[in-house]
């Protein structure tokens, strides 16, 4: 029952940190024009990255910080700024989205950091320290899963609301991207200027 309990604690903080619905905006907005073939070896790719990024966090996170000196909220900052940049390339592109994908598409940026980002994997680790591995390990899985079934819905999403409105949608997910990247980065630096 006691790992029940710890599931279940661990299962809802892991779901808001990861925010699956929250991204799907993004995933639409940035695979846009990909066939579907295409989108479901980027969410195959998203998944197994974010999963074993979190995994290699929840279990060597601390000691690689402690090891090298680095903060959280360096992490944050660091997260942000690539975010922002991929945002801010996006945004300001014309004319047709004619964008060439790295095969690492689904690894970076959409795996890491967008759905394992700084949220999810700090989320994590605190979570470890409070309720140990194994009901932490498994809430990741579930959500994970769920992550999956709503991203490969997507193009029923895309077909709903048409080719122009997709295109529409793209701007404004790469606008929210953009606001998201800059709150990890004031994030980041308000929690180190902090005494």
């Amino acid at each position: 029952m006691d790992i029940i309990k710890s599931f279940m604690i661990t299962l809802i903080p892991l779901m808001v940190a990861l925010d699956a619905p929250g991204i799907l905006p993004l995933f639409i907005g940035m695979t846009e024009g990909i066939d579907k073939e295409g989108r479901k070896k980027i969410i195959r790719q998203s998944i197994i990255t974010a999963f074993l990024v979190t995994l290699g966090f929840i279990l060597l996170g601390q000691a690689i910080f402690n090891a090298l000196g680095i903060l959280v909220e360096d992490f944050m900052i660091a997260g942000g700024g690539v975010l922002l940049i991929i945002a801010v390339a996006d945004v300001v592109r014309a004319g047709e989205r004619q964008i060439e994908r790295s095969p690492e598409f689904g690894v970076v940026p959409f795996g890491t950091p967008i759905i394992a980002g700084p949220g999810t994997l700090t989320t994590a680790l605190v979570l470890v320290g409070t309720n140990g591995y194994i009901s932490v390990i498994f809430s990741l899985i579930v959500n994970l899963i769920f992550a999956w079934i709503i991203f490969t819905q997507s193009e029923r999403i895309i077909n709903f609301i048409g080719i122009s409105g997709s295109r529409a949608f793209a701007k404004v997910a790469s606008l929210i991207l953009a606001a998201f990247a800059v709150k990890m980065i004031r994030s980041g630096v308000m929690k180190l200027i902090q005494p």
